[in-house]
């Protein structure tokens, strides 16, 4: 339990909630002495010769029979033991402990505050006496390039070379670091090795280990290590580094699906060079992030678990790299359709003099179902419009179709068909019709009932029970629909629905708020849909200088 100098911070109030949301298999290791500002170390309960103030001895006293009991409960001579009224030793108890641990029947609680370094170091050895090692842990499944199935991999230092990378940072000194773990074989200094997950090989240099912010240099590390390598070409997290004779490997870390989005932008000239290359090295180090590029709005998407996770990135890539980056609420992906049928002429005749422009068409557009994108097709009779034009008035319709009319966002699900037209023999050409196309097209939306179309995410909420009224009533609010409410059996419910992209753009931040920080949720694109007509207008009105309408171009 971290940040145990902040306001407000109550151990005792953080472990009741752990401990009903997980169970009583969470037990305290230690006692926090003082609180909030006042809070300046932590007490041992299993040390003996520890100096325990006298307002603290009760919750010292109760912490070691709650962890008595616990160790009890996972086995049966100790239970015997403590339901006899028999003392249970320290030893056994410590025995106990990591026989729980190992088997996941028990899960130690510390507190700290680490930017005080306190109860770090208490951290690290609880991890060092406590935690299994490599070898206790069991066997690993990896799977061997161009084999069926998986196998079974034991802690061998001279078993076949297989190491996980699980980070990478970039070092301003050595450049990029990759962090891994060894979990058979063993991997030594100035040696050939091949990245199984991409078929490649890699060059390792120099063999080391982190201690803080310096490297401390080996001949290998062996199974069971931790390490890190620099420079590595085409190794990323989540890939195996193995030889080219045996390419093992080793499942990947799965990462939580990021659910908040927000649009960056350099803050200055001077960090728009900058901008690209330091998104791929912060997602480099950090895979959970996902950096894309709306097609639509041209705007730079980074996606993460949360506003802070976001602020953390920035604030990294202004330390490490710096560049600075702003942070605003991505515009909606809105799109535009037709709702019937229409029929239009457009005339497009121009006399400057000698040769002149002409190209004359008569378009049929109509609705398409919800997906078809755009079609384009032609009933031309006898010529009226030559055959070498008509590729011509295809292009100025699609251009049309980048701006709509309501308010300038990108048309779908139309069809435009070319049925009659005429030319002239001297003044008509292929950028005549062209024009002539485009001017029909946009003239076809405005008569053909035009649509503003929204996209609708499905999105899967999980909350405690007790929140689930709220939550629901929230959903109503952000004009949700309810599909459906599945109760987990942990104390918590999972919630389906479908939502408006609008509506959800900064549900990560309201949700926490809503529930505590308990609640989760993903969302992914499902569909477009009309946006409600008394919503269209605030719409258009919010969007103003933003996608330049069809009109205003003709």
């Amino acid at each position: 339990i971290s940040k145990m100098d902040r306001e407000n911070a109550d151990f005792g109030r953080a472990l009741d909630s752990l401990t009903e949301r997980f169970g009583r298999h969470l037990v305290p290791l230690q006692v926090p002495v003082g609180s909030e500002a006042s809070f300046s170390g932590v007490i041992n309960v299993l040390a003996k010769d520890a100096d325990v103030p006298e307002e603290l001895q009760s919750e010292v006293d109760d912490a070691m029979e709650r962890l008595t009991e616990a160790v009890a409960e996972i086995d049966d001579e100790l239970a015997d033991k403590y339901l006899e009224g028999e003392e249970i030793t320290e030893v056994e108890i410590r025995a106990g402990l990591i026989k729980g641990i190992r088997e996941a029947t028990l899960v130690p609680v510390l507190a700290g505050s680490p930017p005080n370094s306190i109860g770090v170091t208490e951290l690290l050895d609880v991890i060092a006496d406590y935690m299994p090692s490599p070898a206790d842990v069991g066997n690993v499944s990896v799977t061997t390039v161009g084999t069926d199935g998986e196998s079974e991999l034991a802690c061998d230092s001279d078993g076949p070379l297989a190491a996980l990378v699980f980070k990478t940072a970039a070092d301003p000194f050595v450049g990029r670091l990759s962090y891994f773990r060894v979990y058979s074989g063993t991997l030594g200094s100035d040696s050939q090795c091949w990245n199984a997950n991409k078929s490649e090989a890699e060059r390792v240099g120099q063999v080391f280990v982190v201690n803080g912010k310096s490297q401390d240099s080996l001949d290998s590390l062996a199974a069971g290590d931790i390490g890190a390598l620099s420079r590595l070409n085409s190794v990323v997290t989540g890939d195996t580094i193995s030889s080219r004779e045996n390419p093992i490997v080793i499942e990947g870390l799965n990462f939580p699906i990021p659910v908040h989005h927000m649009a960056v932008s350099p803050k200055t000239k001077a960090d728009v060079d900058k901008m690209t290359s330091s998104l791929s090295r912060i997602v480099e180090e950090d895979p959970s992030l996902i950096v894309s590029r709306d097609e639509q709005t041209l705007e730079v998407i980074m996606q993460g678990l949360g506003d802070t996770h976001l602020d953390v990135a920035i604030e990294k890539m202004k330390r490490k790299f710096g560049v600075e980056l702003e942070m605003s609420i991505p515009r909606v992906p809105y799109m535009e359709t037709i709702s019937r049928r229409a029929r239009v002429e457009y005339r497009h005749k121009k006399q400057s003099g000698g040769h002149g422009q002409f190209g004359h068409v008569w378009l049929e557009v109509e609705p398409l179902p919800r997906g078809s994108g755009f079609e384009f097709a032609q009933s031309i009779v006898g010529g009226v419009v030559p055959r070498e034009y008509i590729p011509a008035v295809e292009k100025g319709v699609r251009s049309a179709l980048d701006g709509g009319v309501v308010a300038g966002f990108p048309v779908i699900d139309f069809k435009a068909t070319l049925v009659d037209g005429s030319f002239h023999t001297v003044d008509s050409s292929g950028v005549s019709f062209e024009i002539a196309g485009g001017h029909a097209a946009t003239k076809g939306m405005a008569q053909a009932g035009p649509v503003l179309l929204e996209p609708i995410m499905k999105v899967d909420i999980t909350v405690p029970d007790e929140f689930t009224g709220d939550i629901i009533g929230d959903l109503n609010g952000r004009r949700g629909r309810i599909q459906g409410m599945v109760p987990n059996g942990d104390g918590t419910t999972t919630i389906n629905c479908e939502a408006p992209r609008a509506e959800m753009l900064t549900y990560a931040t309201d949700l926490r708020s809503q529930t505590q920080g308990q609640g989760s949720f993903t969302l992914e694109f499902d569909h477009y849909e009309d946006v409600p007509q008394h919503l269209v207008d605030q719409v258009v009105q919010s969007m103003s200088g933003e996608p330049e309408s069809a009109q205003a171009r003709s």
